[in-house]
């Protein structure tokens, strides 16, 4: 059965063996979810790319930016204040309780698909208090203070870059610890970068829970030939031990990142956890 409402984020490249090695690939496949009669939501904003979803028969189609986005926002305990807008409605002084800039444009295309879906635009109190509420378990999900420890499921540049600015934008300055472990059709080279590996005092470099887990010793090898000192990596095999290595290498003021991997991700909470 097709959906009646087809959303679309935006277009980053990633899972390169299965839907092609470019955005312009990427995006014609995942333009298939658009059938005749749909109501599209795009998130994308490129022109060039968004080309490609609005050559499919949408019977509607709203893009962020132009017809929904965020007017505004400012930061906030545990997340930011975001002013949305739709094209029935403005949503201003929304509090979302989620780190990262990202966040709100995310915000913005749920809205505008749930006013697509239901035709009309949505009580502002319900709005408020439905993103009031959410959560997003291993997404820049802060799980200890002293050190800080956060957990991202960035696994891809697009979303290594986006971890990095929230870092950056929200969060002081402190000595960082990074836990890094990927999967095998990923460029650690890539990865390290857009995630700032070359401002980290200890990179761990560990192997996720999954049967196309890259090994943990070719994100040494990447973060060596970036320019990061030896005696600043460290190889382990598995998630726990790297986060056991982070603990024991990372003073009480700095802060502890694990990303690359989802499968790392998911790895890591399991185990805060229960520790």
């Amino acid at each position: 059965m097709d959906g009646r409402v087809a959303v679309v984020t935006n277009v980053s490249i990633d899972h390169v063996d299965y839907l092609g090695p470019t955005r312009d690939q990427i995006a014609a496949e995942k333009a298939g979810i658009i059938k005749p009669g749909t109501a599209l939501v795009l998130g994308e904003t490129d022109d060039d790319v968004a080309a490609l979803f609005l050559d499919r028969g949408a019977a509607s189609v709203v893009r962020r930016g132009v017809d929904f986005g965020v007017r505004g926002g400012t930061l906030a305990h545990g997340g930011r204040v975001v002013d949305l807008y739709t094209p029935g409605a403005q949503y201003p002084g929304v509090f979302l309780p989620l780190h990262g800039a990202h966040q709100g444009d995310n915000a913005a295309v749920a809205l505008a698909a749930a006013e697509a879906f239901i035709g009309r635009p949505l009580d502002p109190g319900v709005v408020a208090e439905a993103f009031a509420s959410v959560s997003s378990p291993g997404r820049l999900e802060v799980v200890g203070r002293s050190p800080l420890v956060l957990l991202d499921g960035a696994h891809n540049v697009a979303g290594a870059e986006a971890l990095r600015a929230a870092l950056d934008e929200e969060f002081a300055p402190r000595p960082l610890t990074l836990v890094v472990g990927l999967l095998r059709e990923k460029d650690p080279r890539e990865m390290l970068t857009a995630l700032g590996a070359g401002d980290a005092t200890l990179i761990i470099c560990c192997r996720p829970p999954s049967p196309r887990a890259l090994d943990p010793e070719r994100i040494a090898s990447a973060a060596a030939d970036l320019g990061v000192p030896e005696d600043r990596i460290e190889v382990v095999d598995s998630v726990a031990d790297g986060i056991a290595a982070a603990m024991l290498g990372t003073m009480d003021d700095g802060q502890i990142v694990v990303a690359g991997s989802l499968y790392a991700v998911g790895a890591a909470r399991s185990f805060l956890v229960k520790h």
